[in-house]
């Protein structure tokens, strides 16, 4: 028996990925939508040990939520960010009181939400055991969760965080319940769509590993560097795997 667990992540954006990312079918807005119709239970990391509730995962997608101006002590003394900064004198005279009877207009409800568009939200992070069958002869894929990660772009710090994480076989189960909006776009044959959980299953999409378990629990970038290094350590940890497959052959 043989196993290890491999994270890769899943640019949308990149060709091969284009399929489960057309415009109004992402796979990011099924999930997305999921999400909030109650269908689909969000969790914190993809240990998938402690769940979140939906307005949670909203929040985390809603970068202007959580990115709020802090004020300093000066500002916040000169009556900026308080309720009744409008109320104060500025400098040019005491507000005008308003009319007898006049009626305060009431604030404006919120008629457009901050949380990002499903066209932003394109960067997957996919949690897998390698197995190997040893009655089958080969290695398996076993994909344990889906990642979605906020880019750092849409960060106000400028990191990349985590979103949510969702069991796959809880996934999978949303993209069969949905098959016209759960697809994986033929771009070759428009009656041959497949549907996203059939699309995984046959491995029709592009990654690069960014870990793979280890004593340290540390990522290919943090141990070889960022940048081309990176790359070329996930390059050679995909090439060990297959390496080991053929090497448990005989002739």
């Amino acid at each position: 028996m043989f196993k290890k667990t491999v994270w890769r992540l899943i640019d949308l954006r990149e060709k091969q990925n284009k399929p489960m990312f057309s415009p109004g079918k992402e796979i990011t807005k099924l999930i997305v939508d999921a999400v909030k119709r109650g269908e689909l239970q969000p969790y914190a990391t993809d240990s998938l040990n402690r769940p979140i509730t939906p307005q949670e995962f909203l929040t985390a997608i809603s970068p202007a939520q959580g990115g709020a101006t802090v004020l300093t002590e000066e500002e916040k003394k000169a009556g900026f960010g308080t309720a009744d900064a409008a109320a104060a004198d500025d400098g040019w005279g005491a507000p005008a009181a308003p009319a007898k009877g006049g009626k305060t207009a009431a604030a404006a409800p919120m008629t457009a939400s901050n949380e990002l568009f499903a066209n932003q939200l394109y960067q997957l992070e996919l949690k897998e055991d390698v197995v190997f069958d040893k009655k089958r002869s080969r290695l398996y894929h076993d994909i344990q969760s889906l990642t979605i990660t906020v880019p750092s772009k849409f960060d106000p710090l400028g990191i990349e965080k985590t979103a949510a994480s969702f069991k796959f076989s809880e996934l999978a189960k949303v993209f069969k319940a949905h098959p016209d909006e759960a697809i994986w776009f033929n771009q070759q044959n428009d009656a041959q769509h497949k549907n996203l959980a059939d699309a995984f299953d046959l491995w029709l999409f592009s990654s690069y590993i960014t870990k793979v378990s280890n004593v340290n629990n540390e990522r290919l970038d943090e141990v070889y560097g960022g940048g081309k290094k990176g790359l070329l350590a996930a390059q050679q940890a995909m090439e060990e795997l297959i390496e080991f497959e053929y090497s448990l052959w005989s002739y």
